[in-house]
């Protein structure tokens, strides 16, 4: 089981800048929890995302000697999988596939056969310098632009890209916060067994009343995967005025720790990151 925590998710809709020195230490903080990866920052455009211009100032700043933890950065074309790549530190290199073309061209300023040739070019920086590539599927779980969506429509993608790109890991987002209990199981209950060679994650978005429900529904369909955010900051700025916060970290780490297995997170390191995240976020 892994957990993946997403600053970048968190910060990047916030207006007010978060100074740089701020950000690394709140990383720092989070490198020493136990994360199987930290989801740290975004090479695209500072127009669209200009909380995350400094990406590249706070990878400089890390000290990774002490963690197992991994760094991702996502980006949204060729050129920001370049200068991803220029990161050592950079483990992995992530990419917002969305099967929905209204939100592409929202998100990244593409269209679904452009993002597939965005996406084979991303796909080579990341074998030439031995960086891990993990897919987001974007509206993963619904579809709020009239656009055709259904499970089967996201299995079908699932396939393809696992087909086109050899993709081994790939995580179902719930961009609106639109996923259910049913979909979730049908989802990961069809995938998983019918690609076993894929890391099947779950990137999902909710209220602070249907976070249980989201997550067990995932958990006992199987999936190892989960993204999270300390107090569910954030969300994705591009699909909607009105966000859904992302997945609680700390309600994760509950739900795990509740397990047999355990969430493998740090309960000291943790805290303190959870003291530091009420200094970092406005509000």
């Amino acid at each position: 089981m892994k957990l993946i925590e997403c600053p970048r998710d968190a910060m990047q809709g916030i207006h007010e800048f978060i100074p740089t020195k701020h950000k690394i230490a709140y990383a720092q903080s989070l490198l020493a929890c136990g994360f199987d990866t930290i989801d740290v920052g975004s090479f695209v455009s500072a127009k669209t995302i200009p909380q995350l211009k400094d990406t590249a100032a706070v990878l400089k700043g890390l000290d990774m000697s002490q963690t197992s933890s991994k760094l991702l950065v996502i980006v949204g074309n060729g050129r920001g999988a370049e200068l991803a790549c220029e990161h050592e530190k950079v483990s992995c290199v992530g990419f917002p596939f969305s099967i929905s073309e209204t939100f592409l061209r929202r998100n990244i300023n593409s269209s679904i056969e452009d993002s597939l040739k965005r996406l084979s070019t991303i796909k080579d920086h990341c074998i030439k310098n031995n960086k891990e590539l993990v897919l987001y599927i974007s509206m993963g779980f619904g579809n709020p632009y009239q656009e055709p969506w259904d499970v089967n429509i996201v299995i079908g993608w699932c396939y393809k890209l696992v087909k086109l790109f050899d993709a081994k890991i790939i995580s179902l987002s719930d961009t609106i916060g639109s996923s259910t209990p049913k979909s979730i199981s049908y989802l990961f209950s069809n995938l998983i067994p019918e690609l076993p060679d894929v890391e099947l994650g779950a990137h999902l978005h909710t209220t602070p009343t249907s976070w249980h429900e989201k997550v067990d529904a995932a958990a006992k369909s199987g999936c190892v995967r989960f993204d999270g955010a300390i107090k569910g900051y954030g969300g994705c700025p591009m699909a909607a005025d009105r966000l859904t916060g992302n997945m609680p970290t700390e309600h994760l780490i509950e739900y795990f720790n509740a397990l047999p297995s355990g969430s493998g997170i740090e309960k000291g390191p943790f805290q303190k990151s959870m003291e530091m995240a009420l200094e970092v976020f406005p509000g």
